[in-house]
């Protein structure tokens, strides 16, 4: 994989905004966007949507920012600063996925098929919107109450240019209990016929693939016509957090640079697979992925 460039000394990066919970641990969330965007020459921008009480043995206490700060953060740094790509990560509640989705239809982030007619964002453009639908735990509990989930699948999702659920959050969002290579096509099927403009199913999360050996990690993108798959080899390791997060974050940052969405995801593929052999461990639970591998 040939990297994203840094910029050069005084010029202005491209730049790409989270909107995403804070992770008090460093693990995940806003900290781990801002990593790979740091690291692959991107400038982040946030919109906090909660800060949550975490380490790496859970979450116990989360907190939901207002409504209108989180719509507020968005707008002001539209207007202000102009973003090249926009993803979101936990988005906590009902009222909030509401005021994110009404924000970005007016400032013109996303572009998913069931979006409104497409808006001009601060470069002339819309600006492509990368959907982590965080609503499940590490060990598949839901994270959202119904409604919220509701407000996820039927608000959010149908605003997204490209959604990128794990199997565990495939399930609540479609129903299907992605087991081998045809479910995981139903289940990207599903996510386009939900709105999304492009769906990736990502195979990390499965055991045994009919269609490839355990030995390899398949993830599989679709637009409601085009296939494309990207294969790597599975990284067995227990310190695997935010790597949702950062294969999210890692496709945003080659979006904001002008690369089209296979090349994007193939971008992201390497990356997260890259930062999941430099995961060191960290507290008593589950370690970090790390993008430190860039710094070579």
């Amino acid at each position: 994989m040939t990297v994203l460039p840094v910029p050069a000394p005084g010029r202005t990066p491209p730049r790409a905004l989270t909107i995403a919970g804070s992770d008090s641990g460093g693990g995940a969330g806003i900290q781990a966007d801002m990593r790979t965007m740091a690291m692959s020459g991107v400038h982040a921008c946030v919109a906090v949507a909660a800060v949550t009480v975490q380490n790496t043995t859970g979450v116990t206490g989360v907190h939901p920012i207002p409504p209108g700060i989180v719509a507020g953060q968005i707008r002001t740094v539209v207007q202000d600063i102009g973003i090249h790509a926009a993803k979101s990560g936990m988005v906590a509640e009902a009222p909030i996925i509401e005021a994110i989705v009404q924000t970005c239809v007016d400032v013109g982030i996303g572009g998913g098929h069931g979006s409104a007619e497409p808006h001009d964002g601060a470069n002339g453009c819309t600006v492509p919107l990368v959907v982590d639908p965080v609503c499940a735990s590490m060990h598949g509990d839901p994270l959202l109450e119904p409604h919220s989930l509701a407000a996820l699948r039927d608000l959010l999702v149908p605003l997204a240019d490209l959604v990128t659920p794990n199997l565990d959050e495939v399930r609540l969002l479609t129903g299907i209990e992605v087991v081998d290579g045809a479910t995981q096509r139903d289940a990207a099927r599903a996510l386009v016929d939900l709105g999304a403009r492009w769906a990736l199913v990502t195979g990390g999360h499965l055991r045994a693939d009919a269609d490839g050996p355990a030995a390899e990690s398949t993830d599989l993108l679709y637009d409601g016509r085009d296939w494309f798959e990207y294969s790597g080899p599975r990284v067995h390791t227990g310190d695997d957090h935010g790597g949702g997060d950062t294969l999210a974050a890692a496709v945003a940052c080659a979006l904001a640079t002008g690369a089209a969405m296979p090349d994007a995801v193939a971008h992201g593929k390497d990356w997260v697979t890259r930062c999941l052999r430099w995961a060191y461990p960290l507290g008593a639970g589950h370690g970090p992925v790390s993008p430190w591998w860039r710094l070579q």
